[in-house]
């Protein structure tokens, strides 16, 4: 009998928590912004949610200790295991070479030939454009004929001095000539090599910009563009606080969207200097591009492996929880003396890095134990459930 008092009861204000009446004032308070009225309105009706709890847990109570309508909280299982865990930090870098430069000439002068064609393979030292020399050539010539002359001459002196014979300044004044004269022959070299523009190195030409008879201007007019794909490398910025665990040698997963193509490499350099604008170091690692499909200023999306345990405990995310005080949680299940049915009983944890939807549990458990999984949101500290497979 006093079990169906205490649900009419329940049901009375389960009902006179929906009465139309009830729900037009408060649309009526809502229409008309009247926040006070409606604070009022919302206190009353967590007043009778407290009732309701109140006569839930008495009916809770007497059910528990009817036999005949106990039913216990099901839930699913999973036990601890150890298991190899990496952790990877995750980056964004750009893909870079340095064998990717304009040509430009360095000396004044119409362009005579011009060999270079965009798509070309080209070697180190190959004979690309000429440029007009304007005279250098013959001034060349010129020294050079000086420069024999006056070494005949030096010759001749120094012999003369050998033996004493003749002034110390005139042999001195031969040499100095005939010095004079081949460094004179040694920069006119230079100067005319520059209207021979040769490949810097094995690569390919990306793009050309003049034509033939054009007249060039040092430094202002690019001849063409050579690009070398086998020196490719990845440049990323780094956040300081893994300064520590990020270093050369560290494996490196690279992630190239564009080209749906993913590669393994290995930090090459790791620089000391911090940026103090975004607290960053930059590392670079070398990209495998034998097939040539890897382009400079790619976008490349990194992992690198900063951490890891041979012998980890990971568990979901999802079934965690926190108290008032911030420290977290699960459930894990202990056999019970009194039934066969195991009970609950609350662990606290200590949790490390992430893995996905997974993470690290770095204290508070052991190989062995039992965690509750499903159901874990709906079962309390000591609680009898029921296990299901």
């Amino acid at each position: 009998m006093k079990n169906i008092v205490i649900i009419s009861s329940l049901l009375f204000l389960v009902a006179c928590g929906g009465e139309s009446k009830e729900e037009r004032t408060i649309n009526k308070l809502i229409e008309a912004n009247d926040f006070e009225a409606l604070e009022e309105e919302r206190t009353k009706l967590n007043e009778k949610v407290v009732e309701i709890e109140t006569l839930i847990d008495k009916i809770n109570a007497i059910l528990s200790n009817d036999s005949s309508v106990k039913k216990l909280p099901l839930v699913t299982v999973f036990e601890v295991e150890e298991e190899e865990f990496k952790h990877y930090v995750e980056l964004q870098g750009s893909v870079e070479t340095d064998q990717n430069i304009l040509v430009y000439p360095e000396i004044q002068g119409n362009l005579l030939s011009f060999k270079a064609n965009m798509g070309d393979q080209v070697k180190k030292g190959e004979v690309l454009a000429v440029i007009d020399d304007g005279g250098l050539r013959q001034q060349l010539a010129q020294l050079e004929e000086q420069t024999a002359l006056s070494k005949i001459t030096y010759e001749r002196q120094k012999r003369l001095w050998d033996q004493k014979i003749g002034s110390e300044l005139d042999y001195l004044r031969s040499e100095t000539a005939y010095n004079s004269n081949v460094e004179a022959v040694s920069q006119a070299k230079k100067q005319l090599a520059k209207a021979t523009i040769r490949a810097p190195f094995d690569g390919q030409i990306d793009e050309t910009f003049v034509n033939e008879g054009q007249v060039l201007v040092p430094g202002q007019t690019p001849l063409f563009r050579i690009i070398s794909l086998d020196k490719m490398y990845i440049h990323a910025d780094v956040p300081e606080k893994y300064l520590s665990s990020i270093q050369k040698g560290k494996r490196v997963e690279i992630d190239l969207p564009i080209l749906d193509t993913a590669v393994l490499s290995k930090i090459d350099k790791v620089s000391n200097y911090i940026n103090p604008d975004n607290r960053t170091f930059k590392i670079e690692i070398h990209v495998p591009n034998s097939k040539g499909l890897i382009k400079p200023n790619l976008t490349a999306k990194l992992q690198v492996n900063d951490y890891t345990n041979s012998n980890a405990i990971l568990i979901p995310q999802s079934i965690i929880s926190e108290n008032s005080e911030g420290n977290e949680y699960i459930y894990i299940t202990k056999k019970n003396s009194e039934s066969e049915n195991p009970i609950v009983q609350k662990a606290f944890i200590t949790t490390g890095k992430k893995k996905g939807d997974y993470i690290e549990v770095l204290s508070g458990l052991k190989v062995g134990d039992f965690i509750i999984k499903d159901g874990a949101r709906l079962v309390k500290d000591q609680q009898e459930v029921q296990i299901i497979k």
